[in-house]
């Protein structure tokens, strides 16, 4: 099988400072978040995919390609970066098209591009404006624009949802899930995570520049043994049900809310307690009405995973 993107053993650092450690991972084709705290090594990685910077040890290789100084694998490639670089004193959409005619688009075939993508991400209205009356959010969905406009196989987007209001996160989103569908490959950074997990359920977690974890959160989260599983139940019976949960092996707590009508279950054996809850419940009529976990979502991992 083809790796969209693998790393082996890839280092950066600047100086005395480590950006990126020993890291080691394979991307599939498809949409795939990335996630760690600040100072991870993210934006470093990114960079090293899109050819920005060259490995200080270890490798990279993209579609079977080596990105730093790879001409040929530019055109295959976006990039939406997290840092605020338009020309202020451009117009949107003369912005996007003065990227493509260097990226060797002809002037019309430039214009045409242009407007189609800052079109699909909602500046229909606006793309003649200067940027420099744009808003933050604007200004980002330019940067969105200029990273789709030719096309590419893989684009990298780092914090793509910083600075959008909650109509153009769910239109982005929207836009995300249209790339997907036409063949087009995501690598999304966002500290957004439960829009994240929107988005999909293949995750990568680095922290101090190296791999933590991936797969999809439920994966993950099966993995954090030393973390209880914390299960939400709303019933009829709560107090009832509790004494009889607290006798199924692994289960360390129950608890009971304010409302009197929502029992939390702590457990290390969640496919246990799963496995009983039906035939307990249906012997005491407990009345369960709802039956959550938590901490299943990408938040609780992480959170788990740096701590």
């Amino acid at each position: 099988m083809s790796f969209l993107i693998e790393a082996r053993d890839l280092g950066r650092w600047y100086g005395e400072v480590v950006g990126l450690a020993d890291l080691s991972v394979v991307i599939q084709p498809g949409i795939t978040g990335l996630v760690g705290p600040n100072g991870s090594g993210k934006s470093t990685f990114m960079k090293l995919i899109v050819g920005e910077l060259r490995p200080s040890r270890g490798s990279v290789r993209v579609m079977g390609r080596t990105p730093f100084a790879n001409r040929e694998l530019y055109s295959l490639l976006g990039f939406c970066p997290q840092q605020d670089a338009l020309y202020d004193h451009l117009s949107a959409h003369a912005f996007v098209s003065h990227l493509l005619r260097i990226s060797g688009f002809s002037k019309s075939e430039s214009q045409r591009r242009a407007e189609r993508a800052l079109k699909r991400v909602g500046l229909t209205e606006a793309m003649h404006r200067k940027c420099g009356t744009y808003s933050k959010g604007m200004r980002q969905r330019v940067r969105i624009a200029q990273a789709i406009a030719h096309d590419p196989k893989l684009i990298v987007f780092d914090e793509p949802l910083g600075g959008l209001d909650p109509l153009a996160r769910q239109q982005v989103r929207g836009v995300f899930k249209e790339l997907a569908a036409e063949g087009c490959s995501l690598l999304v950074s966002s500290h957004v995570l439960h829009e994240l997990q929107s988005l999909t359920d293949r995750i990568v977690l680095i922290h101090r520049g190296r791999l933590l974890a991936q797969g999809c959160v439920r994966d993950i989260r099966s993995l954090l043994s030393k973390h209880p599983r914390r299960i939400s139940i709303a019933c009829e019976a709560p107090t009832d049900l509790a004494i009889e949960l607290l006798r199924i092996s692994g289960v360390r707590s129950a608890s009971i809310a304010d409302d009197d009508r929502t029992l939390t279950v702590e457990t290390r054996r969640a496919a246990r307690l799963f496995d009983e809850l039906p035939a307990i419940a249906s012997r005491m009529k407990a009345g369960i009405t709802s039956l959550n976990s938590d901490d299943e979502n990408l938040e609780a991992v992480f959170d788990f995973l740096v701590d």
